[in-house]
């Protein structure tokens, strides 16, 4: 899907949603607000923005307040889907973005088998907002949908710091930088800081780590009871895997945490493991140094069968 593609599209419809992913992050909520800023700023449509809960800390991007929680029975004229590698991500909505009369999908996962009427994805870019920033026009992007994307890369990037942050991001998040983006507020508010609590779940979750293949491989986990103790919930698990991931010696790090019945697992790695293989083969997807899923069984024996899948790679 070429840049003028989408944006007849978008010209040509009425009514619009924008559809991420379960569990929104920071690049699905700021990719999917961005867009919806640049068609509130720029265009005629009705657009509503389909995603679960959102962290409270992205609260503050405008638009966040009008976001639908709950899936209706409409026919869009146009769907649109951003930074979800699978339509069965889409959640609660998966019926709501079939049942549209036109659909779109840009993302940036390498296990994304294409989906929708229009359909782009690069693999090679850091976030689904560097993605959305390609295909829309930059002189008519505001300040609120800079904000949008600029968060968007932020934490898909990790301030900047993963292997997918290229010459070409960050000529990107400068000429976001350009419309007055506060960079430091963003950083500071979204990624770095965390509530007192969180501080405390992220300590036990230290304490739990442990080791193996010598060192290279690092796990830790959150249980239900610890949620509970804490008074945390699962956004408050943000960072957990990425402090684990830089131990001196550690290539991959495995980050597990109960969701109801199951467990949702975080994989990170550093120069020589695909962890986007690994999370495939349980039915999930992501990246090359990041990636997850979800499974149901055993927490020992599902950390020991992918630690047998590392020590392949390794």
């Amino acid at each position: 899907m070429k840049k003028s593609e989408l944006l007849n599209l978008i010209e040509d419809a009425k009514t619009i949603g924008i559809f991420g992913h379960i569990r929104p992050d920071g690049d699905c909520v700021g990719s999917c607000l961005g867009l919806y800023n640049y068609i509130q700023d720029n265009y005629d449509a009705e657009v509503t923005v389909y995603l679960e809960k959102i962290p409270d800390k992205f609260s503050f991007l405008k638009g966040a307040d009008a976001i639908c929680h709950e899936p209706e029975s409409r026919v869009l004229d146009l769907a649109i889907s951003l930074d979800c590698g699978d339509r069965d991500r889409h959640g609660s909505f998966y019926e709501l973005f079939g049942m549209a009369k036109k659909s779109a999908c840009l993302d940036h996962h390498r296990s994304n088998q294409g989906f929708g009427d229009y359909y782009y994805c690069d693999a090679d870019a850091s976030s689904a907002s560097e993605v959305l920033f390609r295909h829309i026009d930059p002189e008519n992007i505001s300040l609120a949908c800079a904000e949008c994307l600029y968060l968007g890369i932020v934490h898909d990037t990790g301030v900047f710091k993963y292997s997918a942050c290229t010459k070409d991001t960050m000529q990107v998040a400068g000429e976001l930088l350009a419309h007055g983006v506060d960079a430091q507020k963003i950083i500071d508010d979204t990624f770095y800081r965390v509530s007192y609590k969180q501080n405390l779940l992220m300590g036990q979750a230290m304490v739990n780590a442990k080791l193996a293949l010598s060192g290279q491989v690092v796990y830790t986990f959150v249980t239900k009871e610890m949620f509970d103790t804490f008074g945390c919930g699962k956004e408050e698990t943000d960072g957990i895997v990425d402090r684990i991931r830089v131990i001196d010696g550690v290539e991959v790090a495995i980050f597990v945490y109960q969701l109801g019945d199951a467990m949702k697992v975080s994989l990170r790695s550093i120069r020589k493991v695909n962890v986007s293989k690994i999370a495939v083969a349980y039915g999930g997807g992501g990246h090359i140094r990041a990636a997850g899923f979800e499974v149901t069984g055993d927490f020992d024996t599902v950390v020991a069968d992918i630690i047998k899948m590392i020590e392949e790679q390794l």
